[in-house]
């Protein structure tokens, strides 16, 4: 994501609200939150629309400051830059009351953190977005913490065939855990991946999912999907200033393209009640959290996640 420096980056992460300011009202010192990197004003159009989610307010462009224009960080004097509204890598952040939800003081913060962006987001991609619906085929290009989530939501969905696809195999082994029914790596062909996925569904993948951000899987993804009634789903973050080549008539004989900021959902909606379901035991965050480090270990975390070793690395203060 594009952003100003010098910044405080960090957008997934639980909190305790230690004070607050003028008209706030709905959140109080002492309530347990969830930052919001994606808020919710419910006033711009996309609030407004049931099926909008992407509000006026989002810092998609990097400006790096809060609604009202300022920073609230500063270092020896000089002004330092909120990242996506949030700015989590602090022990205190300030946020607008439009980007953080208040969920349930009963939620281990250090499990339901990952409410805040990688959960969501694979999980709303698969039952909000991309509306799968039961007895499909899925196929879902990346096997990182989103994707293994995207897993999840197609299984919640009734999904009766979800195949994993990566480069990296020691990643298979937890994606069967969440759900996944197989998973393949695109090196042990030398088919393109969408002929591969092609023959091993008798050419029945209803929706396919990328969560990389690489524009060649995206195109894979969607060449992937039925060439008529497929629907492909772009969940991985694209890298900025690239431009996509496509042959349009993957999309004439009629497959849908779409994509998903934080899974469709609305974020001070969907937060709270994706926290109470969790402590309904409806899903399992453990499988996505592989490693918890103090805070000051935050270079062996970045680390571990470079090396393909971890899936989330979860730090505490």
């Amino acid at each position: 994501m594009v952003s100003k420096f010098p910044v405080i980056v960090g957008h997934e992460a639980t909190g305790i609200v230690e004070s607050i300011g003028e008209g706030v009202t709905t959140v109080k010192p002492g309530d347990k939150v969830i930052p919001l990197f994606l808020p919710q004003c419910r006033e711009c159009n996309a609030c407004r629309n049931p099926d909008g989610n992407l509000c006026i307010r989002s810092d998609i462009t990097g400006r790096g400051v809060l609604a009202d224009g300022t920073t609230r960080f500063t270092c020896k004097g000089k002004p330092v830059h909120h990242f996506m509204n949030t700015s989590t890598f602090t022990e205190y952040t300030v946020v607008d009351e439009s980007s953080v939800a208040k969920i349930d003081d009963a939620a281990p913060p250090e499990k339901v953190c990952l409410i805040g962006c990688g959960f969501s987001t694979g999980y709303g991609a698969a039952v909000k977005t991309g509306k799968v619906k039961p007895g499909s085929t899925c196929v879902v290009f990346g096997l990182g913490g989103v994707g293994l989530s995207v897993i999840m939501g197609c299984k919640s969905a009734g999904a009766s065939r979800i195949i994993g696809i990566d480069l990296n195999k020691d990643k298979f082994e937890k994606a069967m855990a969440v759900g996944a029914t197989e998973c393949i790596s695109p090196k042990d062909s030398t088919k393109p991946i969408s002929e591969v996925l092609s023959e091993m569904t008798g050419n029945n993948v209803g929706y396919t999912f990328e969560v990389i951000g690489h524009l060649e899987t995206m195109i894979d993804a969607l060449a992937s999907c039925h060439m008529n009634y497929g629907t492909s789903v772009v969940v991985g973050v694209p890298p900025s200033a690239k431009m996509l080549t496509y042959d349009p008539m993957l999309l004439f004989t009629g497959r849908t393209w779409k994509g998903c900021v934080f899974g469709g959902l609305k974020s001070r909606d969907d937060v709270p009640k994706l926290v109470t379901e969790f402590l309904a035991k409806k899903f399992d965050l453990d499988q996505l959290i592989t490693h918890v480090l103090p805070f000051k270990k935050i270079s062996e975390g970045f680390e571990l996640l470079n090396s393909g070793q971890s899936i989330r690395t979860v730090l505490t203060f």
